[in-house]
């Protein structure tokens, strides 16, 4: 099973939630990866000891002089502008090349092969007691995120039970990190911006026809909006996390949330269970 944890902004209590799950559901020895690779900080949680490090890389493009003449074709299949035809040469810009292998497949002189451009790492790090974390780690100045979440999310497939930490938002990153999971669970906070966000993520949890839930974080008692959407979407609340200062305090400072919150084990327990019935 595949469970991904997603938001529509950042600070909800993504990395909270989904440390938190792999500590309750130890028993399943889980396999945590850190999709938000451009700002992972799950290991900072669990304070991880990396036990294994994986160059991640993409193809791009590599022109051969001696074979090009210079025709453009390259430049005019590429839509994202990532050839420049000059005169004398081909100008590469591996930032906005997407590595869809157009350009080489459909040069007429046969002078386009593709090289690994490297994009970042993929660290496994052994949680005793609780699992497997897997963090994907962008080099810093790479625009192209996708590429290494969809690499450290096809590590360790033959787990049991596999928890994916989505980075924020709606874009490519985000989409990427929820593909081909099971259940989605968007934890979210009833503020304006927190609803406002989270509509947006439930219209793209849909399109990709995935199941999902709701965890309203830092709940204190108001949630009429958060409650409507439920209704109109058909997605349901699983869980209410209460606002909590020794909470807030204790994961700042590092220290177990489980422990500053005990309540809040038996919360995660529930979740699971509405997940499974809503699977079966």
């Amino acid at each position: 099973m595949q469970i991904a944890v997603a938001s529509g902004k950042g600070g909800t209590g993504k990395t909270l939630l989904s440390t938190c799950l792999m500590k309750v559901l130890s028993e399943y020895n889980p396999v945590l990866v850190d999709a938000d690779v451009e700002e992972p900080n799950a290991g900072l949680v669990l304070k991880q000891q990396v036990i294994d490090t994986v160059k991640v890389n993409r193809l791009v493009p590599e022109i051969d002089l001696q074979q090009c003449n210079l025709c453009g074709k390259c430049a005019e299949i590429c839509k994202f502008n990532a050839l420049v035809v000059l005169a004398h040469k081909v100008l590469v810009f591996n930032e906005l090349c997407h590595s869809c292998g157009a350009c080489a497949y459909l040069c007429p002189e046969a002078a386009i092969k593709e090289k690994g451009h490297h994009i970042g790492v993929i660290e496994e790090a052994d949680i005793p007691g609780y699992g497997t974390l897997l963090t994907g780690r962008l080099t810093v100045g790479e625009a192209q995120s996708p590429p290494l979440i969809k690499a450290t999310k096809n590590k360790k497939q033959a787990a049991q039970l596999r928890i994916i930490d989505c980075p924020p938002g709606t874009t490519c990153a985000m989409i990427e990190s929820i593909r081909d999971s099971d259940y989605c669970l968007l934890i979210t906070e009833p503020t304006p911006f927190g609803l406002h966000d989270l509509e947006l993520s439930l219209e793209a949890v849909g399109l990709l026809g995935i199941p999902g839930g709701l965890v309203i974080n830092r709940w204190q008692g108001q949630e009429q909006e958060l409650a409507d959407l439920s209704s109109r979407t058909g997605i349901p609340v699983l869980a209410r996390i209460p606002f909590s200062q020794e909470l807030a305090r204790a994961y700042m400072q590092g220290r177990d949330p489980l422990e500053a919150m005990p309540a809040l084990r038996s919360i995660l327990s529930d979740i699971m269970g509405q997940i499974k019935e809503a699977l079966s």
